[in-house]
């Protein structure tokens, strides 16, 4: 679906309730509370979409229990956010998402993150087959100021070391990829990791030399390239699919955003994970939708 498809489909919010109630329902509404599908639509006709439950006695309406919960921005705003966000490879600032949709800044970022949110939940999915590891560090690059003396310091260190936020991430080759934010990047919380993201019966594991990934091999089949050799391919060994995930996530962090706080970062990461795991989707944005009612 395009914006101009979205635009005539829902042109006001009693067609946006409608198609909701049709993802969620199909039909036969129920109550959220109780589940009981003794319900009647609230009769008053400035409410759109507000049922009554005759079991319960409580009343509804089919953004509970969703994102959509409590807003007060029209939905069509909603759906046109999701649209944009879906589309954009590097995503969107919140200033570029209020002047599309005539909203505040605040009040854009508030739906923004609310959105990311919902692309980060997820059931438990463990990766398979030809498996990369890597990690990679978000952040701006520090200011280089001369000293008193007019000298210029050494260039910030990069990688490894760094004060910027770690990130783990496995990849499938063909599949799916799964980053978080790392609090611990040691030998156990690498290992760890993996463990929880890889099903290690029915998968092998590339990654580059890190000592971090030593004991890899005794859960599943390992095999390492040295970047510190300049070594990038080693048969079918080689970690360029992660490597061009990360690409994509710092190209939305310095193409668009330019800060993430660590409060929010993975809900960014999230984001990104989101998009790469859909990109044959063409109807990324009916399968938001139903995901929301998952």
């Amino acid at each position: 679906m395009n914006l101009f498809d979205a635009v005539e489909r829902f042109s006001d919010q009693e067609k946006c309730v409608k198609h909701l109630e049709e993802v969620r329902w199909g039909g036969n509404p129920e109550c959220p509370r109780c589940e009981s599908k003794k319900v009647a639509p609230k009769q008053e006709r400035h409410i759109i979409g507000r049922w009554n439950c005759h079991t319960c006695k409580s009343s509804f309406n089919v953004l509970q229990g969703t994102i959509f919960q409590g807003t007060q921005i029209p939905l069509q705003k909603w759906f046109m956010a999701i649209l944009l966000m879906n589309d954009a490879k590097k995503s969107l600032s919140s200033c570029q998402m209020a002047r599309h949709l005539d909203l505040t800044q605040p009040s854009a970022w508030y739906l923004m993150q609310r959105i990311r949110s919902e692309m980060g939940r997820k059931g438990k999915t463990l990766l398979k087959g030809i498996i990369e590891a890597d990690e990679t560090y978000v952040g701006g690059k520090p200011r280089r100021r001369k000293d008193d003396d007019g000298n210029m310091p050494p260039p910030a260190k990069r990688g490894r070391g760094t004060k910027k936020t770690p990130v783990l991430g496995a990849i499938e080759r063909g599949g799916e990829v799964i980053a978080r934010i790392a609090t611990d990047l040691s030998k156990k919380g690498v290992l760890g990791f993996i463990k929880d993201v890889v099903d290690s019966a029915k998968s092998v594991l590339m990654t580059d030399e890190f000592q971090s990934y030593e004991g890899a091999d005794e859960m599943m089949p390992h095999s390492t390239v040295n970047h510190g050799e300049k070594e990038y391919v080693k048969g079918i060994a080689h970690t360029n699919t992660i490597e061009g995930f990360w690409s994509m996530l710092k190209r939305a962090f310095h193409g668009t955003h330019h800060h993430y706080s660590k409060k929010w970062t993975q809900h960014y990461v999230d984001e990104a994970c989101y998009k790469w795991n859909n990109r044959g989707n063409k109807n990324i944005f009916g399968k938001f939708i139903r995901k929301c009612f998952v």
